[in-house]
């Protein structure tokens, strides 16, 4: 009998690849971080700057107009003529951008670095998004999951750093946070070096195009409907991460660490969810994992408003777990629905779910001055029967890996 040897070491290639993930998962979780302090020193700002609400909220308009609406812009030049090292130089509009907020004196100064940070992030989120695809050796939800659950820990991560340091040591010590953004900048020059590599391998060899085989008008249709899915799912998660707090304090009337507690735990369910959503998606397929995340928390969402403080933290955390698995799914399936344009997808569907959760936030937050905090939960529960349009996004063949 003759022995056969398998080998069953990992290829260099695919080293290299997994090691890339890594390291565009941990960029997005800095990006997020550096993000996410921001509109954590809100109140620190106003007091200081004597800003007025009108200016905090042309100085979030500044952050969101660059960060949202820029990065289907950026994803489409990227489409046409990748630029591999545009991300370090994305970290550098972010270095610069806390540099600035770290030294400003006034409101123009914040205004403007409030733009430079959210040029930071246009250019971040289409690019590397694209690099996580082209490192996921086929499984392309997976990678999803694994890039976006390092952004979802950057977020909750800057607010505590923002509550323990910088409010504690002053807007001075924003520069600290320059190191981060250094950091990132010579990871992501690494990563930049892999991508040219990739890009001048991928030129020698072309690559074939999955093609849909559905028209225009069902592809813009297809669109809208994952459009409106995204806004059901970030419009919901909007009142819990902004209002979530006061809703358990006002109905419950527990202390604001308690408040807290809970909505760390709904937090953490919604890393554990962005994280099992992509390899479900490669597994059982992108539309199934659509419908069973966007529809399949109404029972839940329609319950949470009627029931005690235990079961509210219970369902709370079942529905973030649940709605958070979408994400990657919708990402992977658009670029799928328009092979070639992975990067104006990514920053597309990136920005909208920006731009949806920051208006959310505001018109929740008027909906409650105008009515009640419990009656902005009652109205939310309904957001999730929006995933009943799920039936008129068609079945894609998966493309072999």
């Amino acid at each position: 009998m003759t022995d056969i040897s398998i080998d069953t070491k990992p290829k260099p290639a695919e080293t290299a690849a997994v090691a890339v993930l890594g390291a565009v998962s941990f960029s997005h979780m800095l990006n997020d971080m550096m993000q996410s302090m921001l509109p954590a020193i809100y109140p620190m700002l106003k007091s200081s700057l004597g800003l007025g609400f009108g200016e905090i909220g042309l100085i979030t308009l500044a952050y969101q107009m660059t960060a949202s609406l820029l990065q289907p812009v950026v994803g489409l030049a990227a489409d046409k003529r990748p630029q591999p090292y545009s991300l370090a130089a994305g970290m550098g509009f972010t270095f610069v951008g806390l540099l600035l907020l770290s030294r400003s004196n006034g409101f123009y100064m914040v205004l403007a670095a409030a733009a430079l940070i959210g040029m930071g992030s246009s250019i971040f989120h289409p690019e590397a998004s694209r690099v996580a695809r082209m490192a996921s050796g086929g499984r392309h939800g997976m990678a999803q999951s694994f890039f976006q659950v390092g952004g979802n820990a950057g977020s909750a991560i800057g607010p505590l750093l923002a509550a323990f340091i910088v409010v504690r040591h002053g807007q001075g010590s924003v520069a600290w946070f320059s190191a981060a953004a250094l950091l990132g900048m010579v990871v992501l020059g690494r990563v930049g070096s892999w991508y040219a590599a990739h890009v001048r391998d991928g030129a020698k060899r072309a690559a074939p195009v999955h093609e849909t085989g559905l028209t225009r008008r069902q592809t813009g249709r297809a669109i809208g409907v994952l459009m409106l899915l995204i806004f059901s799912k970030y419009f919901y998660l909007a009142s819990i991460t902004s209002y979530f707090t006061f809703y358990l304090i006002d109905k419950f009337h527990v202390s604001v660490d308690t408040s807290q507690l809970y909505l760390f735990i709904f937090l953490g369910a919604v890393a554990v969810g962005t994280i099992v959503g992509g390899p479900i998606g490669d597994r059982f397929g992108r539309k199934q994992v659509i419908w069973a995340s966007i529809l399949g928390v109404l029972p839940f969402t329609l319950l949470m408003p009627h029931v005690g403080l235990v079961w509210t933290g219970v369902l709370a955390s079942v529905i973030g777990l649940i709605l958070a698995s979408a994400f990657p799914a919708i990402i992977v399936y658009a670029q799928e629905l328009m092979p070639g344009k992975v990067g104006m997808v990514a920053g597309l569907f990136f920005g909208f779910a920006f731009g949806m959760g920051g208006i959310g936030a505001a018109v929740l937050g008027d909906l409650a001055d105008a009515t009640s905090i419990r009656f902005v939960y009652e109205v939310c529960a309904f957001l999730p029967a929006i995933g009943l349009l799920t039936v008129f996004l068609p079945n894609l063949r998966q493309a072999p890996a």
